[in-house]
């Protein structure tokens, strides 16, 4: 596949990242960049040790040189403070916020057409951050969003339904955080409605199982953090999707953050809702029915995206 993916940090997201696109071939050339350069250099020398194995590319290059990123077609900006055990993702923002600020005009410098995919948390404050740093407009700065979160949920699905998950459509949608939600009225499997569907004509999705899914979604992330102190693997393996997305102009609708100018009432936050993704971004926001309650969950998220982005500026 052609293009340049940059990955901004080295870290175990960033690395994680780097090694999917490897093994998936995402892209021609993948860099690694980081302003640590004893880290960075050890883990562009780990990946390239294992290029031989997927047929020598793609090509894994990068550094504590910012010139190493010019003319990408992507970059995907996982730089920052990790995610600690107990720790909201909304208590990373301010920190966070500071690093990604400090940085974007000197990545864009570099690759000035680049479209950027926010993956630090809090994604979604840092979205709308980025966006007022740079002036870009919405479709070429976003956020990995819900992602990985529908792809947990539809596995979920999918085993208890004991189907593939690509017979499971649902989407984990609102702030990539503790107000999430999933929009059930939506979700399909195969053509079936999810609450219609049967098993030798017994009923396996109930209101309580629903529910059990979606908070252990939500929670999803908080587990791995307790037990290994990072989530890195799992997310490395969405940035990958969403680029691919991109580079292959696949035009996949995948829920990812970018910001609102109207839609459902609500304006400069970014939230996830299902996406057009495609060569130029985040191309369009499908407009999704929602019922009351999705509705009003919705605005529940873009207003505790307000909260961290007013504590972010406070």
């Amino acid at each position: 596949m052609a293009g340049k993916i940059s990955v901004i940090g080295a870290g175990a997201v960033g690395s994680a990242a780097a090694y999917a696109m490897l093994i998936r071939r995402s892209a021609a050339e993948v860099v690694l960049y980081d302003v640590d350069a004893q880290r960075v250099d050890a883990e562009i020398l780990d990946l390239t040790h294992g290029r031989f194995f997927v047929g020598g590319w793609p090509a894994i290059t990068g550094g504590a040189d910012i010139t190493s990123i010019a003319d990408s077609d992507i970059i995907v900006f996982t730089a920052g403070a990790k995610q600690e055990p107990g720790q909201s993702r909304r208590e990373l923002a301010a920190i966070n916020a500071r690093i990604l600020a400090q940085s974007l005009q000197a990545l864009l410098e570099q690759a000035p057409h680049a479209v950027i995919v926010i993956v630090s948390n809090p994604c979604d404050a840092l979205t709308v951050v980025a966006q007022e740093a740079t002036g870009l407009p919405p479709n070429r700065i976003f956020s990995s969003g819900t992602v990985l979160d529908s792809s947990r949920l539809r596995g979920m699905i999918a085993e208890r339904a004991e189907v593939s998950t690509d017979s499971v459509h649902v989407s984990v949608v609102g702030e990539h955080g503790d107000s999430e939600f999933v929009l059930w009225s939506a979700a399909r499997i195969g053509s079936v409605p999810i609450r219609d569907y049967r098993i030798a004509g017994k009923e396996i999705f109930t209101e309580e199982t629903l529910r059990v899914y979606e908070r252990d979604v939500m929670m999803s992330a908080y587990r791995v953090i307790e037990g290994k102190g990072a989530t890195n693997y799992a997310i490395g393996l969405s940035c990958a999707r969403i680029c691919e997305a991109i580079l292959r102009d696949e035009r996949a609708i995948l829920p990812v953050s970018s910001i609102l100018t109207g839609q459902w009432g609500i304006s400069e936050v970014a939230l996830a809702m299902p996406t057009v993704v495609g060569r130029s971004g985040a191309m369009e926001i499908l407009d999704t029915p929602l019922s009351l309650d999705e509705e009003e969950q919705l605005w529940r998220s873009a207003e505790a995206v307000q909260e961290t982005l007013a504590r972010m500026r406070s």
